[in-house]
């Protein structure tokens, strides 16, 4: 990517003239790796608030089963959320959490449909908050889709269900990390289903979406994006696969007569070559396995992921609850300090634009 002071820092540190960010950090799957993040969290240095939405008991036992000594501290949310309140840096050995008890008692690495809704109760209590002016942004640990979808709950995964409790019509998830950035046209869909779901419109929409977050929260003024085609060399002129003539090249088109800077489509085997990325502010690939693996191979443990097209800021850890190293202290929290990092970076321009 370019390396304009607009584009370089991903994860810089804040402007000190910027107010001190409020975070809400939901803990994720509490059987998974989540709850021992936050706690590896909690003994860094951070320039914010940060606000834990979990199990308190949970939390402690999981500290004690890992040796961690992080003092657990009471959060008293504002009378008013949309009245500001003198914000509490963060200090470093202890956290604050806001309680929600699980449904039942939860054991490392062994998950439980019993505790899917208090999994979605804190999303929403983020994002309610975030929403009220409570929170800058939501940062979130991760869940297991199937247990919550195992419990008869429709889920696809964080970026639908922000989508849907903001009311936001087309929610884009993207990863950014200090090499590059890369959205999504479709996200949790099977592979069969991925073509007849990329449309000229969606296309449209969507690129349409990136470019005014880019603009909003990275400050990139007129961002270069680069599409993907969808198929193998981009469809070799049609020979292998036509949705890049009948939809993806004439989605673009329409996009450069509105005036965004987007080029392709661009075959996905070449698109990430660094030369070619050094144009490009952003990528956007048409199905998860095409972009996602080439950002993580290249900064698994501090890439972050964003949900655009909402009305507040939420980043994310890029990797799952990873069952079999829950409460084993094996976890690496870099990811999720990134993604904190990201938050508190992005809100404070967002602040400013």
């Amino acid at each position: 990517m370019a390396a304009s002071p607009a584009r370089r820092g991903l994860c810089g540190k804040q402007a000190l003239s910027a107010p001190l960010p409020r975070i809400a950090l939901t803990s994720g799957e509490p059987a998974g790796i989540g709850p021992e993040l936050c706690l590896a969290i909690a003994i860094r240095e951070l320039p914010c608030e940060l606000v834990c939405l979990a199990d308190r008991n949970l939390l402690a036992e999981r500290a004690k089963r890992l040796g961690l000594r992080v003092e657990l501290r009471d959060y008293v949310p504002p009378g008013d959320p949309s009245v500001p309140r003198a914000h509490q840096a963060h200090k470093v050995g202890t956290l604050l959490v806001e309680h929600h008890p699980l449904a039942v008692p939860s054991i490392p690495g062994h998950l439980d449909t019993a505790n899917a809704r208090y999994v979605l109760d804190l999303l929403d209590r983020a994002t309610d908050g975030a929403s009220a002016g409570e929170f800058s942004a939501v940062v979130t640990a991760p869940v297991h889709k199937s247990v919550i979808a195992d419990s008869g709950v429709t889920f696809m995964g964080h970026t639908e269900y922000l989508a849907a409790r903001t009311h936001s019509p087309l929610p884009v998830m993207m990863l950014a990390s200090k090499a590059m950035r890369v959205a999504l046209a479709t996200t949790h869909l099977p592979l069969k289903d991925v073509s007849a779901a990329i449309t000229i419109d969606s296309l449209c929409k969507i690129v349409t979406i990136l470019h005014n977050d880019l603009e909003k929260w990275w400050g990139i003024a007129n961002p270069r994006i680069a599409v993907c085609g969808l198929n193998p060399h981009a469809g070799e002129s049609g020979h292998l696969g036509d949705e890049e003539i009948r939809v993806i090249g004439p989605a673009i088109e329409l996009l450069k007569e509105r005036g965004i800077r987007v080029s392709g489509p661009l075959p996905a085997d070449t698109a990430f070559v660094p030369r070619i990325l050094a144009d490009f502010d952003a990528v956007l690939a048409m199905y998860h396995d095409q972009g996602l693996p080439v950002i993580k191979h290249a900064g698994f443990d501090t890439a972050v992921n964003i949900t655009l097209g909402l009305p507040i800021l939420r980043t994310s850890v890029d990797h799952g609850t990873a069952l079999d190293l829950a409460g084993t202290g094996r976890a690496d929290p870099s990811s999720l300090l990134s993604a904190i990092g990201l938050a508190i970076e992005l809100g404070a321009r967002g602040q400013h634009r």
